[in-house]
C-alpha cells in the first residue's frame, strides 16, 4: 500500500488561508510561521498538479476555481479524519444549516427546534445570507445545506422541493382597497412599490410585474421584510411579498392587511439546497426527510 502524499496539516493550512484570505492570516490562526504556510499550500498544489489560489497583489490569497471545488472535499475529510481518530461518536453531531434572510425568521426556528426536539443528539448551527453567498458556501463544503427559494439557485445544486408559496401585496391598513378579497396586480401597481432589494427577490417581483405590462413606480427598495411591512404600515407604498407571515400589526403596531393577487403569478419555491458535488452525510439525509414532513404538516 502506497503511503499518503498529503498531510492533515497541509490541509488545515489551506483551509486556514482560505478562511482568512491570506497565507499570513492563516499563520495567525494557526500558530505557525508565514513562511510555514505558504511551502505546505505550495508542495498540496505541485502534488495535485494545479494551483489551488491565486495570489494576488495586497498579498491576500484567492481560490481558483480548482481550489474552491477542493476546499469542499478538503473540509469533507478533516471533518471525517476527526470524527474517526476521536476513537468513539461525537455527543452531538452538527449540521450546518445555511438560510435565505427572508425565509429565515418565517421558517428556521422552529424547523430546527423540531429537529433537535426529534433527535436530541444533533445541534444545528444556523448561518443566515443572500443565494448567492449560500451557493458559493455550499460548494466550498462551509454549510452542508440550504433553506432558501428555489428561483436563481445555480443548476448544478441538487434541490429537494419543500412548498409552493403564492406571492401577493401588502396594503396599509386605511388604503382604499382594503375592504376587498383579492386585487389584480394591476389594481395594486397604481401605486408606488416598495421594493425587497436582495438581487433574486428583485428580480422576481419585478418580472411578476412585467408579465402583467406593468412598469411599476419604485418608491423605496429594502432587504429587510419587516423593514418592508413597516413602510407599508405608514402609507409609503404598496408591497409584494412571497414569505408567509400571517400578522397583520408591523413593529410598530401600525396595520399593514395582505391581499390576495388574481391572475397567472408563478409561485415561490421553497427548498432545500445541496452541493451535487460533495457527498453529503448521513445527517444531511435525515435532515432533508425531516424537512419534507415538516412542511408536509
Amino acid at each position: 500500500m502506497k503511503p499518503i502524499p498529503v498531510t492533515m496539516r497541509q490541509i488545515d493550512y489551506v483551509i486556514a488561508a482560505a478562511d482568512g484570505g491570506s497565507t499570513a492570516a492563516a499563520a495567525r490562526l494557526l500558530n505557525v510561521s508565514q513562511p510555514s504556510v505558504s511551502m505546505a499550500i505550495a508542495k498540496l498544489e505541485a502534488h495535485l498538479g494545479r494551483p489551488l489560489f491565486a495570489r494576488t497583489s495586497g498579498q491576500g490569497v484567492a481560490l481558483t476555481s480548482y481550489g474552491q471545488r477542493k476546499l469542499g472535499e478538503f473540509r469533507t475529510l478533516r471533518a471525517q479524519a476527526q470524527q474517526v481518530l476521536a476513537g468513539h461518536s461525537p455527543e452531538r453531531e452538527i449540521l450546518d444549516l445555511g438560510v435565505f434572510s427572508t425565509l429565515g425568521p418565517r421558517y428556521a426556528p422552529s424547523l430546527v427546534r423540531g429537529f433537535q426536539e426529534t433527535y436530541p443528539n444533533t445541534h444545528i448551527r444556523l448561518h443566515e445570507e443572500n443565494l448567492d453567498t449560500l451557493s458559493d458556501w455550499l460548494e466550498t463544503g462551509q454549510i452542508d445545506v440550504a433553506l432558501t427559494y428555489e428561483f436563481g439557485l445555480p443548476s448544478n445544486l441538487e434541490i429537494t422541493p419543500l412548498a409552493d408559496v403564492r406571492p401577493y401585496g401588502l396594503l396599509p391598513g386605511s388604503h382604499r382597497l382594503a375592504g376587498r378579497t383579492s386585487v389584480s396586480m394591476a389594481e395594486l401597481l397604481q401605486d408606488p412599490l416598495i421594493l425587497m432589494s436582495l438581487p433574486h427577490s428583485r428580480g422576481y417581483f419585478l418580472t411578476l410585474a412585467q408579465m402583467h405590462g406593468i412598469s411599476p413606480r419604485i418608491a423605496y427598495e429594502t432587504g429587510s421584510v419587516e423593514m418592508l411591512r413597516s413602510m407599508v404600515a405608514n402609507r409609503l407604498g404598496v408591497g409584494l411579498l412571497a414569505t408567509d407571515i400571517p400578522h397583520q400589526t408591523a413593529y410598530d403596531c401600525q396595520p399593514v392587511l395582505r391581499m390576495p393577487l388574481v391572475g397567472n403569478l408563478a409561485p415561490h419555491r421553497i427548498a432545500l439546497a445541496r452541493s451535487g458535488r460533495l457527498r453529503p452525510g448521513p445527517l444531511v439525509d435525515l435532515f432533508c426527510q425531516f424537512a419534507v414532513h415538516y412542511f408536509k404538516a
